[in-house]
This record gives C-alpha cells, sequence and structure tokens, in this order.
C-alpha cells in the first residue's frame, strides 16, 4: 500500500465519523517562543486541547508536516527520520477512549489491513506518587478488541524499560509502562508539570516486524525496545487531567483525545517491511540516489546508513524551504543548512564529490505532488537554493581542509571540531575520518556539548525575537509596541500582578501579547482592560526612560522579562507623570514619546497560547 492511499484512507475513515478534514500547518510554527519546529501534529491544536472552540467543531482530523532536529543523528536506522506526517484525529471534549480504540483498531485492521496477531499495545500504570490511577479501561477495551479476532491478549505489568529488558514479555500483548512511557504532557511526566498544564495518559500501538532481536538493547525484547523489531505506529492521548496550583491533579471539565500516528511507519507496516526507507515516497528518492551514484543501496551497512541520511536530509529540505526556511547560520535556517550539507558528505562518500542532491529535488516532488501540490509551484526556488547551498558548501570544504590541516594539537578538541562544523561545513563524520588518516582522534561528547549549546542560543534567539516583538522600526510599529506597556499594567490592574509577559510580536497591523494566566478572560474583563488602555491613551501621558542598575530598577518596581539574561545596566521606561507612574517597565525600546500618538485601542481576540499562557491580539485606529 503507497502513502497517498493511507493518507487519503485514513482522513476518509475519520471524516465518515464526524471529523473536519483541516490542513496541515508550516513545520515553522508561527510565533511559538517554545520551539523551532512542529514536531507533532497537537501544536496546532493546543488552544482548542486546552478549551477554546474550534471554528470547525470538536472533531478534526488532519496529516501534519513535522520535523524533529532531535532525530538528525538517530537518522541511519531502519526508521528514524527528521521529516515525517502525522496523522493526526481529535476530541475536544466529545468522545473518548471507548470510541477512539475501538475506531483506531477497525482502520488498522480492516481499513488498511494490518495484521492483528503483529500489533501489540501499551498502557499507563498509574502513578501513585500523584495519586493517578491505572488506565484499566483501556486495557479491558483492548481484551476486548483483540478478542472479536479470536486473540487473547493477556495484560503485563513491566513498569519500567530496564525492568521490561530484565523480564521481558511474559506472552503478554497489552502491557502497562510507568509514566516515562505512557504518559503525555507538553513537559513530560507529571512531576514535571507546571500547574495548568493538562495531560493524561496514553496508550502506544507496537507493529513487531518479527525481526531478531539484538541483545545489545537487553536481554529480552518488549514492545519500547530500541533493537528495531517493535515500531511505534501510534499513540492514542486521553487528556483527562490537569496539575493544580497545590501540584495535585484534577481532572478537567473538556476532556480530550489526542490520536498521533506516523504515515511513514504505517505504511511500513502495511507492507510488512521493517525498512521505512522502502516505502514509495522514500524508496523513489533512494532508487534516484542509486541511479545518479551507481551504488546499490543494501551494498553494505555504511552505504546503507548513507543512502537513508541522504534520502531524509534532502526530504526534510525540501519541505522546510517551500515552507520558508532558507539555509542559514541561525534558528531553524541552520537546520536546514545542516541537513544539505551532512546529505552532501554522504553523497561524497557514495563516490559522489560534485553537486547532485538538486536532482533530487523533482523525484520528491513528485512523489508528494497529490497531497502538496503546493511543492510543484515552489519546484524552481527548492532547486536553486539547495544547488546553491551545496556549492557553498563544497567552496568552504575546501577552506575547512585548509584550517584542518594547521590543526597542531594531538587529539582535537570538541570546540574545534565544532568550529570546522559551524565555519567550514564539516560534519563531525568527515573530521572523525580525517583525524583518524593522521593518527588523532575527536573529543566526540564535546562536540555535541557545544553543539547543544548551539541549539539552546538559536532557540532562545527564536524566542527572543518573539519577544522582543517588533517586525520593524516603523511608527506604526513603534506606536504599537507602546502600546504593549499598557496592555501589560491594564491586565495586572483588571486581573492580579500574577500576569506576567510570555512575549508579543508587534507588526505594524496588529500587536499581539502572550501573558501567563490560568483561565479565559470574561467579557467584562476584556473590556475593563480595553477601557483603561484607551482612558491613559486619552490622558496623553509621557514616555521617558532612564538607564539604570539592574538591582535599581528592581527596587523601582519595574516589571520586565526576568527569565531573559539581562546585562547589570538595564533601560528603563515609565508611562505618566513622575513617582506615578502608570506603567514602568525594563524595555530596549522604541517608543512614542506620548500616549496621545496612538489613538484607539481595541482588543479582537483573546485566546489560549499554552498551557497557563494567554494570548491578547488588538488593533490600533486612527493611527
Amino acid at each position: 500500500m503507497q502513502s497517498d492511499e493511507v493518507r487519503k484512507r485514513y482522513l476518509a475513515f475519520f471524516e465518515k465519523r464526524g471529523h473536519i478534514i483541516v490542513s496541515s500547518s508550516l513545520i515553522v510554527p508561527e510565533n511559538d517562543p517554545t520551539t523551532l519546529f512542529t514536531g507533532s501534529g497537537m501544536q496546532s491544536m493546543l488552544p482548542f486541547l486546552l478549551g477554546e472552540k474550534h471554528p470547525l467543531g470538536s472533531r478534526i482530523t488532519d496529516s501534519q508536516k513535522c520535523f524533529r532536529a532531535e532525530d538528525i543523528e538517530e537518522v541511519g536506522d531502519n526508521r528514524h527520520t527528521t521529516f515525517f506526517e502525522m496523522l493526526g484525529n481529535w476530541s475536544f471534549g466529545d468522545y473518548f477512549n471507548h470510541e477512539q480504540l475501538p475506531w483506531i483498531f477497525e482502520f488498522l485492521i480492516q481499513e488498511i489491513g494490518l495484521d492483528p496477531n503483529r500489533l501489540f499495545v501499551t498502557v499507563f500504570l498509574g502513578d501513585e506518587k500523584n495519586d493517578l490511577s491505572r488506565d484499566i479501561t483501556s486495557a479491558e477495551i483492548w481484551k476486548q478488541l483483540f478478542a472479536e479476532k479470536d486473540i487473547e491478549a493477556r495484560d503485563i505489568i513491566l513498569g519500567t524499560e530496564e525492568r521490561a529488558a530484565q523480564v521481558g514479555m511474559q506472552d503478554g500483548r497489552i502491557f502497562y509502562y510507568d509514566a516515562k512511557k505512557n504518559w503525555w504532557s507538553r513537559t513530560g511526566v507529571p512531576d514535571n508539570m507546571p500547574a495548568g498544564e493538562p495531560g493524561g495518559p496514553c496508550s502506544e500501538m507496537f507493529y513487531d516486524f518479527g525481526t531478531t532481536h539484538d541483545e545489545k538493547y537487553g536481554k529480552h525484547c518488549h514492545p519500547n525496545c530500541d533493537c528495531g523489531r517493535f515500531v511505534e505506529i501510534g499513540n492514542n492521548v486521553f487528556m483527562k487531567y490537569k496539575k493544580t496550583s497545590a501540584g495535585k491533579f484534577e481532572e478537567l471539565p473538556q476532556k480530550n483525545v489526542d490520536f498521533g500516528g506516523g504515515l511513514e511507519r504505517i505504511v511500513a507496516a502495511t507492507n510488512n517491511n521493517s525498512d521505512v526507507f522502502k516505502i514509495d515516497a522514500l524508496n523513489v528518492i533512494v532508487k534516484q540516489i542509486e541511479s545518479l551514484t551507481n551504488v546499490i543501496y543494501k551494498d553494505s551497512a555504511t552505504t546503507t546508513q548513507s543512502f537513508r541520511i541522504i534520502a531524509d536530509h534532502i526530504r526534510g529540505a525540501v519541505f522546510m524551504i517551500e515552507d520558508g526556511v532558507l539555509p542559514s547560520n541561525t534558528d531553524a535556517g541552520y537546520f536546514v543548512r545542516r541537513l544539505l550539507r551532512r546529505a552532501a558528505r554522504h553523497m561524497d562518500l557514495l563516490g559522489m564529490k560534485e553537486n547532485m542532491l538538486f536532482k533530487l529535488v523533482p523525484t520528491i516532488i513528485q512523489a508528494y505532488s497529490g497531497a502538496y501540490p503546493e511543492l510543484a509551484s515552489k519546484g524552481d526556488i527548492i532547486t536553486k537554493e539547495i544547488q546553491q547551498e551545496e556549492e557553498r558548501f563544497r567552496k568552504t570544504l575546501q577552506q575547512g581542509l585548509a584550517r584542518f590541516e594547521k590543526i597542531k594539537e594531538k587529539d582535537i578538541l570538541g570546540k574545534v571540531a565544532f568550529d570546522l562544523y559551524q565555519s567550514y561545513g564539516f560534519p563531525l563524520e568527515l573530521s572523525k575520518e580525517l583525524a583518524l588518516e593522521k593518527g588523532m582522534s575527536v573529543d566526540e561528547e564535546g562536540f555535541r556539548q557545544e553543539m547543544k549549546k548551539h541549539q539552546e542560543t538559536s532557540r532562545v534567539g527564536a524566542e527572543q525575537k518573539f519577544k522582543g516583538g517588533l517586525a520593524d522600526t516603523g511608527d506604526k510599529s513603534i506606536k504599537y509596541h507602546t502600546a504593549t506597556h499598557l496592555l501589560h499594567q491594564a491586565l495586572r490592574v483588571v486581573l492580579g500582578e500574577e500576569v506576567e509577559q510570555k512575549g508579543s510580536n508587534i507588526t505594524n497591523e496588529r500587536l499581539r501579547f502572550d501573558f501567563t494566566y490560568s483561565r479565559k478572560m470574561t467579557e467584562e474583563e476584556r473590556k475593563q482592560t480595553e477601557d483603561l488602555v484607551n482612558q491613559k491613551i486619552a490622558e496623553a501621558l509621557s514616555v521617558t526612560y532612564e538607564d539604570m542598575l539592574l538591582e535599581s530598577a528592581r527596587t523601582l518596581g519595574a516589571i520586565g522579562l526576568f527569565g531573559d539574561k539581562y546585562g547589570d545596566t538595564v533601560r528603563v521606561y515609565k508611562i505618566g507623570a513622575q513617582k506615578n507612574f502608570f506603567s514602568i517597565e525594563i524595555c530596549g525600546g522604541p517608543h512614542a514619546t506620548n500616549t496621545k500618538e496612538l489613538g484607539s485601542f481595541r482588543i479582537i481576540k483573546e485566546e489560549a497560547s499554552s498551557a497557563g499562557v494567554r494570548r491578547i491580539k488588538a488593533v490600533l485606529s486612527v493611527l
């Protein structure tokens, strides 16, 4: 079965059950300070999981484009990819596990023909410390579903992965794992969740490809084993709890279902082929690489790894460039560059030391033309960007080789190896190869630490852009920026001083302001906030600033994003008369000189942004 058919059948299956089909969101989420990429289907759905009403109803289904940068180093085995599609169906306070599990079982077994004897599932063991009960209900539903196929489904308590590797599966089919494996929230296990965040037990589904267990992953195999025999193909999340300020868990008034299933892995299961790179959409890329290099995919383990890395990385780069992310040294563009240069390096290892990656673009566009016709319209741009990036890499590669020859140390420090990577595009594998030829070694752990620091800097950089807010420094944007100060203080007056800014984004057409608050604002609170801002605008308050020590600013009562790393000296903006300021806030500017310049302020929307964070969108008129 091919990818297009599985995707179409999935969407049609849930459409028949009252779900509305929605399009995929962008790979790079719009102004989300928590992440550079859309790494799961739920990211764009979070406001509705938190209680907002979806304009299309309480049942939604989609296929979401996703990218997981953290999996770059994992690519090369039989199942990991950086780019993937996540099939999803959602219930916002509608149905729950009694409907979800039979539906997804029916889809997998009857709609796309998986062998039920090869399906194994996991459920939540419970968490005594947090008074979270075992998910016996889901286990019983699964037992009944398997019984209908004349399969005895024993439920076995495994707990941790470590214990599972020691005791094995014990002829079970339903396995209880702890919160580390079978609990979902954005921040992980229950202990790590902040107040106000939703979460719940999940039930994962694994397909058994029947491959031989590799004991380097433990004495016994089990569904969560990394040996490759079992591959997770989907996860049913039953979001039913919310963590309180007291650290306890209470049931949500709106219980939700969040299902995510990896399209590529499901397609691999339908063909009973444990190698995800053999599915149609990836195999055509593999075949094209064979044609360009005259090398066979399964020629050797290292050759196979290179094929997989090239196929995955070029596909990911194509989709990211189509979504507007171009190769660069910062933020999301850094990962596009990393994908392309790593792919180019593995083309070299296959003996193709010339620009060839761009020749794979038409193959990818054709493979996805049915589901993503927009790829074809940007084909020339995508091809040009990839060709130029590979040319840049070839040039810096020569410069990097010259730099490498000048290294005098016996062993290459992690920082030096990372500099070779960042400045000259040297993948770690290349530095290791060259070092080996010279009888040297590379500090791989040091390299990874430097990489981690760089990734964190990129993430913070993206977050700072979001917090800094201004799309430009034009007159209108400056007025909107000044209005955010009034809005921030007005919210603290109306809702209380628990309100803290979490981010802002400003264009010359509107402002968007994120703040901490545990619930949706009432209409009266919105009106009070709006009226207070307009009152301060009408009062024609002066806007001034003063540079001072950070501690002095705190003593003065200035508010700011204190999670940021301010310097010793900060600039404090004050709105209002001396010693009777309406707003006093640490900020870099720029601002209007008087509130009378702003015009009329109007809130057009107030909604959830993430757990415990609300978002206001507002406009100014008569600017």
